[in-house]
């Protein structure tokens, strides 16, 4: 077994999609360094692929993840001193960071650990009967990475203190309702409804989509006058690699009688 992959990959990059699916249901994919270190490695080379505009994170069997492994945890050397957790934040941060939009497809459990890697995603879709929470305060943890993603995930104050403090699981009709998660769908059509998703994102401008990325992320913590200011400074950068006006006849010819989703602007080397 030790030669066993933690995380399956499959890159399609004709439709411009990347599945990452953590491999240990028999743990319900805890987070071991292990497991931790191919996903650093999956999403480094996916960040850098061009052709890749959206990458889906899932888990192997009936759940997301379960969280950090806590006894791998227990012996990393670093343990004692309180750092175990940084693989993890570097997780969120390469989510965060790299130029393709993020989908998180939960389903079962998505615990602890589980739930920072979900905050670090641009959009999270969530089956209903999902179970999302932070059990560390039980254990007699704070919940060291995922307190940091859930108090900057826009949700009310009150409402992520009940989430750290108590340990209660949220399910994923009551993680839409507080705004943890994009969407709740039933479990049978959580994987449709990622896929659907995930092929209408990829086939937008890659363009578009990695300044539609930095600009929410740069803006939604400065002051309103700010936020302007670098929004200007965005759209000035976007147009340096392509026109969003180059086809105004193809969008408003695909608009008439109402909106649709189906436009897809045509890539031009001149853009």
């Amino acid at each position: 077994m030790a030669d066993k992959k933690l995380i399956l990959e499959e890159i399609s990059e004709e439709e411009g999609i990347a599945w990452i699916t953590f491999n240990r249901p028999e743990k319900k994919n805890a987070f071991s360094r292990a497991l931790i270190a191919e996903l650093i490695d999956s999403l480094e080379a996916l960040k850098d692929n061009e052709k890749i505009r959206c990458i889906v994170t899932t888990g192997a069997g009936d759940s997301y993840s379960s969280g950090r492994d806590l006894y791998d945890m227990r012996q990393a050397p670093e343990a004692g001193r309180g750092r175990a957790d940084l693989a993890n934040a570097e997780v969120v941060r390469l989510l965060r960071s790299c130029p393709q939009i993020t989908i998180a497809a939960v389903k079962g459990y998505c615990l602890g650990g589980g739930l920072a890697v979900i905050n670090g995603h641009d959009l999270a879709i969530a089956a209903e009967t999902a179970q999302i929470g932070m059990p560390e305060i039980i254990r007699g943890s704070y919940g060291a990475t995922a307190t940091p993603t859930l108090f900057h995930s826009g949700i009310p104050l009150k409402k992520a203190f009940y989430i750290q403090l108590t340990g209660r699981n949220l399910s994923g009709v009551e993680a839409e309702r507080v705004g943890l998660v994009s969407i709740a769908v039933p479990e049978k059509d959580l994987m449709p409804f990622v896929r659907e998703l995930a092929r209408e994102i990829a086939s937008r401008s890659p363009v578009a989509l990695e300044h539609a990325k930095l600009a929410a992320y740069m803006e939604k913590d400065m002051e309103f006058d700010m936020a302007l200011r670098a929004d200007d400074w965005v759209s000035h950068r976007m147009r340096y690699r392509t026109n969003p006006l180059s086809d105004v006849e193809g969008y408003m010819k695909s608009q008439k009688g109402g909106g649709s989703l189906d436009y897809v602007k045509p890539e031009r080397k001149d853009q």
